[in-house]
């Protein structure tokens, strides 16, 4: 059975089905330690192996699969989730960072899919995640005045649906006009003098691999359970082919373990295919590959206090501004190589730059660049005639669930913003309708790990800035990533420098004076760093804003892991010399002109 989503078509109450009833919180309350870490991993994988067996096995711990683990946990439901990287390693990390409606979308006649986008974007800005979802301005830039009036259109049908899908509530701002004048004093470094003007329209942001680690640890402490690098190598299947579970490898060990499971959902993005393909040969669902780069520039190469949006002939190029540096992007061409090494070429780059200097005043160069990074986009393949081949990427990104086999469901396609819709499709498609009726979704108010304080403390950033003697905008910076687990963090570096003051956590990183090194520590003992990747490319993203991709800074980062984690000298020098191979390849593959030949300097998955 295959569940192709028509946005919008189902609106449950999350008033009327929380566990306290209609008068009653709308969510469930944590009821065990959110911390994700190497202990807890231990648990994790220990008890999923249990004779007890689960109701629900989540295979995939991107923004999709930590969605439906948080899902069915506030359900009640007895759940495991396994990834076979780190959570959010694959396509989840390398987005666009926005959350967002889909404004290209509104021209395909896409109504249903933008309104439900955009609600979902209401609930994060406001309630899940606004510690971690910021509106952001984007101009539009219009050549000609007749542009204006349609564009007009657009834009006031994407707030009404925004307006409608918040009951009413203004979450961002609405559109507003501007003439060249007023273009230019909101974006100095846009090329104004062949515009007519342009459109100021919002959107919202998200550090994307925050997000899903947030999901992650708001579903553990509902009591899920959750164990990355642990891959599915088989299915536990009976005589009629139904699905009891999966055999897994623990990659940190090597150790085996079957773990039983009532029902199992595949969410593993681009490598679905590979993952059904060990349960049957029946086939499901069929995943197409689509690779977006991205570039990042320092805050200083652009003059403008907004985002830029662009209408490409292949697709939409956003300009985004984020504290330190801009993220520009994306591209979108078909990805047929292995689905573990996407990586950017020079080719790539430039398409890149070409469009952003074709309206700025001051173009951007390679020199400015600071960062590059790609990931795949998992796009559901499109039906075809027999002996056909896909023309290009451009297919729904509506997602469909499907039964692979009995006991297996799949789900693909869709994106960032609508995961929680996602989420509770595919439990509701996996539980059955009889059970789903009796276990419905309740997580459209359910705030993520840090939200539901935010607000209150926020309004304290100033007075925590006076009593720590630090800026208000290192006060932000920490509300923005760990939001009301601030104090908590805060508390762990009284905490260690009272026992051993050589730890200086309350002390910025020398070489990422933005982050703390507290901030590492926080990363290995709550949110499940066990290797340098793992804090460079996921937690303190150094990656994605340093030319050399966060190295400089490796050795103080390693010297705070070390302690926590039990390494070796040998483990440190170890961890250091993989993430400069890592560099250097990645650093090669951009020289190239073909994903072929950039593809071939990479050794292991990035």
């Amino acid at each position: 059975m295959t569940s192709t989503r028509t946005p919008s078509s189902k609106k449950t109450s999350a008033r009327s089905s929380g566990p306290s009833g209609p008068t009653g919180p709308s969510y469930p309350e944590p009821t065990h330690d959110t911390a994700l870490n190497a202990a807890q991993r231990k648990r994790a994988l220990e008890e999923m192996s249990s004779s007890e067996g689960l109701d629900l096995l989540v295979v995939g711990g991107g923004v999709t699969g930590a969605g439906i683990a948080l899902d069915a946990a506030a359900r009640g439901l007895r759940i495991g989730i396994v990834e076979m990287g780190d959570w959010a390693s694959g396509t989840s990390s390398w987005s666009s960072k926005l959350v967002h409606g889909g404004l290209r979308y509104l021209y395909q006649l896409n109504f249903a899919l933008v309104h439900e986008a955009l609600t979902e974007r209401g609930r994060l800005l406001s309630t899940t995640a606004p510690h971690l979802v910021k509106a952001q301005p984007f101009l539009w830039p219009l050549k000609h005045h007749y542009e204006r009036s349609y564009s007009a259109v657009g834009v006031g049908m994407y707030d009404a649906l925004a307006l409608a899908g918040a009951r009413g509530r203004k979450t961002v701002p609405i559109q507003r006009h501007l003439g060249r004048k007023g273009t230019s004093a909101l974006a100095p470094s846009l090329d104004t003098s062949g515009l007519a003007g342009s459109i100021r329209f919002f959107d919202a942001r998200v550090d994307d691999a925050r997000l899903v680690i947030d999901l992650v640890r708001t579903a553990v402490g509902l009591g899920a359970l959750a164990a990355n690098r642990t891959k599915v190598t088989g299915f536990i299947t009976d005589e009629r082919g139904h699905v009891h579970g999966a055999r897994v490898t623990d990659l940190a060990t090597g150790t085996a373990h079957e773990i039983r499971a009532k029902r199992t959902i595949n969410a593993a993005g681009v490598w679905t295919e590979e993952v059904q393909d060990l349960a049957t040969d029946a086939g499901g669902l069929k995943v197409l590959a689509s690779k977006g780069i991205h570039i990042v520039v320092p805050k200083e190469a652009i003059d403008a206090e907004t985002g830029v949006f662009l209408r490409t002939e292949k697709s939409v190029l956003f300009i985004i501004p984020w504290p330190e540096y801009w993220v520009i992007g994306t591209t979108d061409t078909p990805w047929d190589l292995d689905v573990s090494k996407p990586v950017a070429t020079a080719a790539d780059v430039d398409y890149i730059l070409e469009h952003a200097n074709s309206v700025l005043s001051h173009p951007i160069t390679r020199a400015d660049i600071i960062g590059v990074y790609a990931g795949l986009r998992p796009l559901l393949q499109p039906k075809l005639k027999p002996g056909a081949e896909a023309a290009s990427t451009k297919v729904s990104r509506e997602h469909t669930v499907t039964r692979v086999a009995p006991g297996l469901t799949a789900i693909a396609g869709g994106k960032l913003t609508t995961y929680r819709v996602m989420a509770s499709d595919a439990v509701d498609h996996a539980l059955g309708e009889a059970l789903s009726h009796a276990h419905p979704c309740v997580t459209q108010e359910l705030p993520l790990v840090g939200a539901a304080g935010y607000h209150a403390l926020a309004r304290r950033a100033g007075r925590i800035a006076g009593e720590r003697g630090w800026t208000l905008e290192r006060v932000t910076h920490l509300l923005d990533r760990y939001g009301d687990e601030t104090p908590a963090l805060l508390a762990s570096i009284d905490d260690a420098d009272a026992a051993d003051p050589e730890k200086r956590l309350g002390e910025p990183l020398a070489e990422a004076p933005t982050y703390l090194r507290a901030e590492v520590a926080w990363a290995v003992t709550h949110e499940g760093a066990e290797s340098l990747d793992d804090v460079l490319l996921r937690r303190v993203r150094l990656d994605m804003s340093r030319r050399d991709r966060g190295l400089a800074a490796a050795d103080e980062i390693l010297e705070i892991m070390a302690p926590l984690l039990g390494w070796s000298k040998k483990d440190v020098a170890a961890q250091k010399e993989a993430y400069a191979q890592r560099v250097a390849q990645i650093a090669a593959a951009e020289s190239e002109l073909t994903d072929a030949a950039a593809v071939a300097h990479i050794a292991e998955p990035i």
